[in-house]
Order: C-alpha cells, then structure tokens, then sequence
C-alpha cells in the first residue's frame, strides 16, 4: 500500500493546486508556528527555512507519510513583503509593486516515511503595471489582497495588473508544481 501524502499548510490554494495534478492529501495539517524572519534574514534563505519548519512541525503527527510543506515569499530586493492582513498594508504593498518587478520565492520542502528530505526554492519574476490610484483602491475593495504575501493573488482581479511573469506560474499561486512533483516522485511518492 502506498504512503499518504501529509499537506502541511492549511492554504486553499495549494490543495487545489495538487488536486490540479492529480494529487488528493490524505490529510492538512498545517504548523502552528511564528512565521516571523529573523534579523537580517534574506527572502531566499527565510522561504526555504518556513517550508522546512512547516515540515518538521508536521512530520512526527504522521510517521508513516510523506510531508509536503511550501512557503511564497514576494520579494522586492532584499525586502520580504508581508502576508496583507489589513487594507493598510495590502494597500502599501500594491503601492511598492506599482510599476516595478519583483520576485515570487516558494521554498518547498517534503519529508518521506523513511526520514528523506528533498527540498528546493522556486524563482518567478512578476512585473505590475504602473498602478493608478483608482486601480488601487478597486483591487483593495475587491478583498482578494487578504493574508496573500504581498498583498494580491495573481489567479484573481490582480491578474490584470501583471503585463508578463518570467518562470513558474503556479509558484505564484502558492506551489510550484512540477518542482515539486520532481521531488516527491525523487523520494519514492506514486499517487
């Protein structure tokens, strides 16, 4: 019989991203964890420790199981954007964005039943359009900007503001799935 698949975030987004594939969780069960960086942390080196944590902290409730874990992470320079949890920040975000390219991190990490670990960090370039104001506040009204790092959802309203990506459009979305289809497969998971 086959493992289970363990899904270690409780994100819509990625269950329907793996269910896209193929791939149903056999469970959710995400960390409860401080998802805070740490001083002077760079974007890269932070996505890829929240995916890891996020699968550590799942990995003894289900031993005998793979753990799948992810983190997005925007990224402008060296600056980690926040997940918008109010229309103040949602709305600084769009405004930082507005005009410019910025990076989309998703650090990805799995964990087999035998204690394996594969990992990896997905790289997307995401460029705005130079915002008006009027399309800033529409979009905030719209609500979509609510706990999405950086403050939009490109699968929604915001796709309109997004002339071109360069990589992995599921990454923005919250999981890069042929990455991290490679690694579960590379660590002996068969759905």
């Amino acid at each position: 019989m086959a493992a289970a698949l363990v899904l270690a975030s409780a994100s819509p987004r990625r269950r329907d991203l793996l269910r896209q594939i193929g791939i149903e969780p056999a469970a959710v069960d995400p960390a409860d964890m401080d998802e805070s960086p740490l001083a002077g942390e760079l974007p890269a080196a932070y996505a890829k420790r929240m995916a890891a944590a996020k699968a550590d902290a799942a990995a003894p409730r289900h031993a005998d199981a793979y753990i799948l874990a992810a983190d997005t992470v925007v990224a402008l320079g060296r600056r980690i954007l926040p997940k918008a949890e109010d229309l103040a920040s949602a709305g600084r975000c769009l405004k930082l964005l507005s005009g410019r390219r910025h990076r989309v991190l998703g650090g990805v990490a799995v964990i087999a039943p035998d204690g394996r670990r594969a990992a990896c960090l997905v790289t997307t370039v995401v460029a705005f359009k130079r915002l008006s104001r009027a399309e800033i506040e529409t979009y905030l009204a719209s609500g979509e900007w609510r706990g999405k790092a950086g403050g939009y959802a490109i699968q929604g309203r915001a796709g309109a503001l997004i002339p071109w990506i360069r990589g992995s459009y599921p990454n923005v979305v919250g999981l890069p799935l042929a990455e991290t289809l490679g690694l579960l497969e590379g660590l002996g998971y068969r759905p």
